[in-house]
Parts: structure tokens; sequence; C-alpha cells
């Protein structure tokens, strides 16, 4: 393949494992967010725990992968990225390591405050880097102070309107579909406050989607125009009406919990496509005029690294599928307190029998 195509290969491979991630990664931030508010007492907070209890840390794995490709295809981009979100991604790099040991450490030791500060660790773990996701693709996406590849502007530049916005989207993107997610996977009262909870985010939620694509066109933060443009409007106005018929879907009881879990998916999946739509060619746009962009021609790496890649990719990205389908095949069953309270074995039980260790 030419280098050309293998460039505009890896831009949307990397775009995939930023959308497996928000997908993945977006329920089980949303589940940290709500369950200490849901749950009635520390029975109904590990039912909700155990939900994610197998797969949170397996769904982190996307962001490192989406990281790693990025240094190996893009390395202008990725030196760029972090260094112009150095802050933002350390606070969420804290974030999410504080919430890992909060999972391992909450059920340690009996005693209320003990589990209650571990509690505040997740919730913390969840919101900041729901929030901050957001802050920084808005502001990839409005354009950045770039000069020759460097970052020219401050830390509070980057929290303008327009990024805190975004910031409100994947909050109340993955708020939503962490909620949907614990009535699919959990059962009695806990799933029923989820599923009630879902339906009262829904419509506030689409509104805040709808608020930024509209603001992002009206402001023209994008590189869309002709087809990409028509694309992009259909895809996020798909994702508002999928969103908007979640309500719908949940009123139907727990047979219906599927469906909108996949109707809220497909909504991150079709917000977050049309991010790197938007973007393309650009990865990280500057406001100081075309020739300072950071395109996908002149921050990739070299033809024989991304042929190197390439072949890796396709023998080891199915297998890694494979084996997380085969997770989520296994725990696949609905928790509820008697699966806690020990009449059947929790999936952190099955875990503990498989891998030899506590996840939750």
């Amino acid at each position: 393949m030419s280098l050309e195509t293998l460039q505009v290969l890896w831009f949307i491979l990397i775009a995939v494992l930023w959308i497996g991630y928000f997908f993945l990664e977006g329920f089980d931030f949303g589940v940290g967010i709500i369950y200490r508010f849901l749950a009635k007492d520390d029975v109904d907070r590990r039912v909700a725990i155990n939900t994610i209890g197998p797969v949170w840390d397996g769904n982190e794995v996307w962001l490192l992968t989406a990281g790693g490709a990025t240094f190996a295809a893009f390395p202008e981009w990725y030196a760029t990225l972090f260094t112009t979100f150095y802050l933002p991604l350390f606070l969420i790099l804290i974030a999410l390591i504080y919430r890992g040991v909060a999972f391992d450490y909450r059920h340690k030791i009996d005693n209320p405050k003990w589990r209650e500060l571990w509690d505040w660790g997740i919730f913390i773990g969840s919101a900041v880097p729901a929030l901050l996701w957001g802050v920084a693709f808005a502001n990839v996406l409005r354009g950045l102070d770039i000069v020759d590849f460097q970052y020219q502007g401050g830390f509070f530049n980057l929290l303008n309107p327009y990024a805190l916005l975004g910031g409100l989207v994947t909050l109340s993107l993955f708020t939503l579909h962490g909620s949907v997610f614990l009535a699919l996977k959990s059962a009695g009262e806990i799933s029923d406050r989820a599923r009630a909870l879902a339906i009262k985010l829904a419509y506030p939620t689409a509104g805040v989607v709808a608020a930024c694509y509209l603001w992002t066109l009206v402001a023209g933060y994008h590189s869309l125009n002709g087809v990409t443009l028509v694309i992009a409007v259909l895809a996020v106005g798909v994702a508002v009406g999928l969103i908007i018929f979640v309500p719908r879907l949940l009123k139907g009881g727990a047979d219906f919990d599927l469906r909108a879990f996949l109707a809220t998916g497909i909504a991150i999946v079709l917000c977050t496509a049309t991010i790197f739509l938007a973007l393309f060619p650009n990865v990280m746009p500057s406001i100081n005029g075309m020739n300072e962009h950071l395109t996908v021609w002149n921050a990739s790496s070299t033809h024989n690294t991304l042929t190197l890649m390439t072949w890796v990719a396709v023998c080891l990205v199915p297998v890694v599928l494979a084996y997380q389908g085969w997770t989520y095949w296994v725990f696949r069953q609905r928790i509820d307190r008697s699966t806690i309270l020990g009449s059947t074995k929790t999936p952190v039980d099955l875990m503990e029998q498989v891998f030899g260790k506590q996840s939750a």
C-alpha cells in the first residue's frame, strides 16, 4: 500500500480505537458516577460494582492501545497532543489510578467510613475523565494555538465555553449509557432505579448533544464539506433520535433494556465517529492558519513503520477482540442482591477462580 493509503488507514484505526473506548469505558464510567447515589445500602453498591467488575480494566486497554497506536503511527500528533493537554491528561491519569485502587480496596476493611472513602474514589475517578475527555476533544475540534507543532496557549485557554459544553456532552452521554447498562446488568430495585434515572436523563442529554454539534457547524469548527457534511449531520441526527427513543424502550420493562443499551451505545459511536470525520485530514487544527495544522500527512511515521504496524494489527487485533467478546459472554448474567448475599457466585468470585485475584 502507498504511504497515503496507510496514513488514512491508521487515522481510521485510531478513530475506531477511540470509538471502542468511549462505547465500553463509557458505561462503566456511567455506573461509577451514579451507583453510590442510586444504592440504598452497601449490598446495592456491591451489585452495581459487580456489573462492571469483570470488564472495567479490560475496557481501559482500548485507551492504552489508542495512545500506543498514535505514538507509533503519528508521533508528531502524539507529542503535540500530550504537551497541549499535559495537565488535563495528568488529572485523568490520577483519577483513573484512584478509581482502580478504589475497586480493589473498598472491600478490604468492613467499615462504612472506609468504604465511603473508596466509593468517592470510584465516583471521582469516573466523573473526572468523563468530563475531561469531552473538553479535550472539543478543544481539538475548535482549533488550538499551535505554531511549529508547539502549543502556545495556557491551561485556562482550554476551559472555553465550547470546550466545557463538549465536556458536558461526554459526561451526560456516559452517565446515560451507564444508567442503561446498570438497568441491563442488574435485577430488582436497583435495576428499576437505574431505568428510571435513564428515562430522566435521556432528553437533557439529547439536548446537550444537539446544542454542541449545532455550535460546531455554525462556528465552522470542522473540515466538513459536500458529502461528508451531509453524512455528519445525518449521523448526529440519528444519534439524537436514538437518545430520545431510549425512554420509550425503557418503559417497556426489562425485556427492552438491551435495545436501550444498544441505542445509547450506537449514539456514542456515531458522535465519536463524527468528531474524527469533522477533523480529517487534520489531527490537531491550529487557529493560526492551515500551514500550522497537524495533518495525517505531516504528522505520520514512515512508510516502513506503518506497514509493519499494519501487519501486527492484522495478526493481533482479532485475538484481542475474540478474548474481550468471550469475557462479556462469560459474565453476561444479571446480578441481584441474592447474588451478593451468597446464593450464587458473583462475577468477582468467578474471576478469582479463573485469574486468581479480585477486581472489585
